[in-house]
């Protein structure tokens, strides 16, 4: 799986066809559990904890090899917080780099902002892409605030505030996109100036393995509203 890019100066975007593929946990998980320079632990193992001090186990193929895991780059945060007040969502914001077209969050309580696509560091001149865990079993991580677990249905109404890492913005839509179809999603991977794309698994409630992801864009508030 291979995600093909184009050099920006803010940033890397993503060519239609390219792939992000966002591995679901079974359980729960820790900030600190999994750092960049140590070893993801076997499936089937507790990698970490949940939102709510629970172990998580990794589903299946859900740990990224340990050399992707040291190409990731991620920090759990340093890049401020992520935090919906509509939803009562309030995390650390880290960092990370999407490896070899994937992207698997190391740790279960924070958001990370992925800083190899788009334009993460100028939200006004292209997308920035944040991505989550959401967790199944009664676990819970930062996605499953963002949708109802029995109809799948988005818990962020369009106009909600999203603020990441300072910069406020209004949500637009939520997509549900099989994981399948995600490579060829081409408005997911366009570039556009002031638009914030936050991804993460849309876990079922059968507590089956995830197959669809859930995704939220929203455009940059006016600077000029009182944001909260």
């Amino acid at each position: 799986m291979t995600v093909h890019h184009r050099d920006t100066p803010a940033g890397r975007s993503l060519r239609a066809g390219s792939l992000i593929l966002l591995l679901a946990a079974a359980g729960l998980l820790d900030r600190h559990a999994l750092p960049h320079h140590r070893p993801a632990p076997p499936a089937g193992q507790v990698a970490g904890l949940d939102m709510n001090g629970r172990p998580v186990r990794l589903d299946q193929g859900a740990a990224p090899l340990p050399g992707q895991q040291r190409e990731q780059d991620a920090e759990p945060d340093g890049a401020g917080r992520f935090i919906v007040p509509s939803v009562g969502l309030d995390v650390p914001l880290g960092t990370m780099n999407e490896v070899d077209g994937s992207v698997v969050p190391p740790g279960f309580t924070s958001a990370y902002r992925i800083t190899n696509l788009g334009t993460p560091t100028a939200p006004e001149a292209g997308t920035v892409y944040v991505a989550m865990h959401s967790l199944r079993r009664g676990a819970i991580g930062p996605g499953n605030y963002l949708f109802a677990l029995d109809t799948g249905a988005s818990r962020l109404a369009p106009g909600a505030t999203i603020n990441a890492g300072g910069t406020h913005y209004l949500v637009d839509r939520a997509t549900t996109i099989p994981k399948a179809d995600l490579p060829t999603a081409t408005t997911i991977w366009a570039d556009i100036p002031g638009r914030l794309v936050v991804l993460t698994c849309l876990e079922k409630p059968d507590n089956t393995p995830a197959v669809d992801n859930f995704v939220i864009t929203a455009h940059l508030a006016p600077s000029d509203e009182d944001m909260p």
